[in-house]
């Protein structure tokens, strides 16, 4: 009797516990008033619940095109700044675009404005090449001829090919070739500002306001790395403009040798041409483009301290995600399938074991 009364006492107070227990009694009730579905991941449903329920995972299309779009565009944390590069690079924006497509590969603070230095002669450039004939003498001035280094030493008063000066501007940086090309063209360095201003825009460029030839620090001038690398890949298509930007190094019709400031056409694999830049208000600056096994890239950074380390990291970054994309499927209409859980099947699967409150508590006061 002692043993019955006991075992008695047993079962009632164990189910008193299971009963009272908030924890338990998700076990009993099947009609919760309070779901939480964010709680849902906690649970793991028994197998016979999921046994002939397959529909709740769902086999969702996924066309290549959205993938290569994934994979095609920058990872933005913070400030557009791709995990995979943080604390590798000292400039204070940067972007690659693909040449071809002109998806973007990278984008660092791309549309942060910024002084662009000499890589603006590219537009100084191109446009001099595109108005002047090669054979063409250029004048210069006294105010051409005074401009501070990085110079050529033109003579105040004296005549040059068009084609040495062009070549001055985009090989050797010329600040006074620079000029002197722009007083031929426009009359007036201010005037043709704002002709490289248009021209700009004409080529894509959203955010660059030209102040002067050859990028020396002037009120209101500014450039961004998505502008620079927008305009550069633009001016490529000009075989003259592209073949003289390739070039390390050139003679001029009177003997001096000029040579390109760009030293990544000798010292990084697939460098096919660029544009150096530097003042105190803008840094380091640089665009340039570079292919490889029949990819082809656009890099430009603005405000860096250690330019060439950058561009060697952004150039390998930039192969490295045409690589990966690459490797998806070209037909868009080949769709990748993506298995995943649908949370709505997901949640009908655990409704019995979610918390609940207003109904344990009930059953607590009626025991």
């Amino acid at each position: 009797m002692g043993s019955f009364s006991y075992r008695r006492f047993f079962s009632v107070s164990l189910l008193f516990f299971m009963l009272a227990s908030p924890a338990s009694a998700q076990n009993y009730v099947k009609n919760p008033k309070v779901v939480s579905l964010n709680s849902l991941h906690k649970f793991a449903p028994e197998q016979g619940n999921i046994a002939g329920k397959q529909e709740s995972r769902a086999e969702i299309p996924v066309s290549s095109e959205e993938l290569k779009r994934k994979v095609a565009e920058p990872h933005h944390v913070a400030s557009d700044f791709s995990s995979e590069l943080q604390g590798k690079l000292t400039c204070r924006s940067a972007y690659i675009m693909d040449a071809k497509t002109g998806k973007v590969l990278y984008d660092r603070s791309a549309d942060r404005p910024g002084q662009p230095a000499s890589t603006i002669k590219i537009i100084t450039g191109l446009i001099a090449v595109e108005s002047l004939n090669g054979g063409e003498m250029v004048r210069t001035s006294a105010y051409a001829a005074n401009m501070p280094a990085s110079k050529i030493y033109l003579k105040k008063g004296a005549s040059y090919k068009a084609s040495d000066l062009i070549n001055a501007v985009l090989l050797a940086s010329a600040n006074d070739a620079s000029v002197a090309l722009a007083e031929k063209v426009a009359g007036t360095e201010k005037a043709f500002a704002r002709l490289m201003t248009k021209k700009a825009e004409a080529l894509g460029a959203q955010n660059t306001i030209c102040k002067s030839a050859n990028g020396l620090t002037r009120p209101g001038q500014q450039t961004t790395a998505r502008d620079l690398a927008t305009v550069f890949n633009r001016a490529m298509r000009n075989p003259e403009f592209a073949e003289r930007m390739s070039t390390s190094q050139v003679r001029t019709s009177d003997g001096k040798v000029l040579k390109s400031h760009n030293k990544a056409l000798w010292t990084l694999d697939g460098a096919i041409a660029g544009k150096t830049g530097y003042t105190a208000a803008a840094g380091k600056t640089y665009v340039g483009k570079f292919q490889r096994d029949g990819q082809a890239i656009i890099v430009s950074l603005l405000g860096s301290a250690s330019m060439w380390d950058d561009i060697a990291t952004l150039v390998e970054h930039g192969f490295a995600k045409q690589e990966l994309a690459s490797r998806l499927p070209e037909d868009g209409s080949d769709a990748v399938r993506v298995s995943q859980v649908s949370q709505q099947g997901m949640a009908s699967e655990h409704v019995d074991f979610v918390m609940l409150s207003v109904d344990v508590n009930k059953k607590e006061t009626k025991l």
